[in-house]
């Protein structure tokens, strides 16, 4: 019995099925009423009782796998013939259409391309910063509004002070990128940092708590807000067309001194007056002044030597201006709709 048992064991496993016809010859070969293995079993009551225990796992043993095999055999068979009847194999190989570049990377990547071609360079740091780079060395005094949690958000705090430069943040701007260029690297310094920001704000069509910046920085002898003015019509010219116009507002920054705050003429009406422009003509879009003296000293440059200009701008801002974007959250939703709009270009 035991030598049966073997031989068709080697049956079993040598068997081979390439199709439906094959299966089924399986099936009666083996497992049917009448199959091999039901005959073993028919026989089973002639054997020894001594004998019984062993001869019974084997042949239990034998019909498991035999089972097994045909079930395996039988889902594979299945799913091919699944693939076969919804395949089209007439259909194009990329049945689905490119994506587009979001609207943020394009703007951010033509930003990069303008001041690219007047010799900056593009500088990166780490999102995680402290507050040394973040605010201290940048001129903020202790007790600067920025550094209250309401704007900041502090990942963890070395001390009960809000002003510790051990405290480990999100960086609120990009101008921390610009102290480590400056701290490693020796005037002459023309280079933009573009990067993603994190305030502690309320979302809203006008606000939201990530964004993106692009802040330059040129530092070198005798530099003076004209080349910074100068700088910043080429650029607005470059984005918005010739026909725009620029001016610029006195403010404050703790970075800079003089500061200032630049508009450019609506390009929805022209200048003449919208409800974009609130009938002023004019649209906000960046943040400049000449480097504050301390902050180059902070940074290890002789301020007696060297001077130097700073901007900063939110990328999302300028995008709201050059597409009539109203909302910042459409940025941020993936919705086909508004992304497909931007098919066209190729930044």
């Amino acid at each position: 019995m035991k030598e049966r048992i073997a031989e068709l064991r080697s049956e079993v496993d040598n068997f081979i099925i390439d199709g439906d016809a094959a299966l089924e010859q399986y099936r009666i070969a083996f497992l049917s009423k009448k199959g091999k293995i039901s005959l073993l079993f028919d026989d089973f009551r002639n054997v020894p009782p001594e004998a019984k225990r062993e001869t019974g796992l084997l042949l239990n043993e034998l019909k498991q796998i035999a089972t097994e095999r045909y079930n395996d055999f039988r889902e594979r068979l299945a799913m091919t013939d699944t693939f076969q009847s919804t395949a089209d194999l007439s259909m194009p190989a990329h049945p689905f259409g490119e994506g587009t570049r979001h609207p943020i990377s394009i703007v951010r990547n033509e930003i990069i391309g303008i001041f690219s071609r007047i010799g900056f360079t593009v500088s990166e740091g780490p999102e995680i910063e402290d507050d040394n780079h973040v605010f201290t060395m940048l001129n903020f005094a202790s007790d600067h509004p920025a550094r209250d949690m309401q704007d900041t958000f502090y990942i963890e705090k070395k001390s009960g002070s809000e002003s510790d430069p051990h405290d480990v943040l999100l960086r609120t701007h990009t101008s921390s990128v610009q102290v480590r260029v400056m701290e490693n690297q020796k005037p002459p310094i023309r280079t933009i940092s573009p990067g993603r920001v994190f305030r502690n704000e309320a979302v809203s069509a006008r606000a939201h708590c990530i964004f993106h910046q692009v802040e330059g920085l040129y530092v070198a002898e005798n530099v003076s807000f004209a080349d910074l003015k100068q700088t910043l019509l080429y650029f607005a010219t470059e984005l918005f067309g010739e026909d725009v116009r620029i001016r610029l507002r006195p403010s404050f920054f703790p970075f800079t001194e003089p500061s200032a705050e630049m508009d450019i003429s609506c390009n929805i009406c022209g200048g003449k007056g919208c409800n974009v422009c609130k009938g002023t003509g004019w649209l906000e879009l960046l943040g400049c002044g000449m480097v504050d003296p301390n902050v180059l000293e902070a940074c290890g440059i002789d301020s007696s030597r060297y001077s130097g200009y700073a901007f900063g701008m939110g990328i999302e801002r300028a995008t709201m201006l050059k597409y009539g974007v109203n909302d910042l959250r459409l940025y941020f939703e993936n919705d086909i709709r508004f992304l497909n709009q931007f098919r066209t270009e190729i930044l």
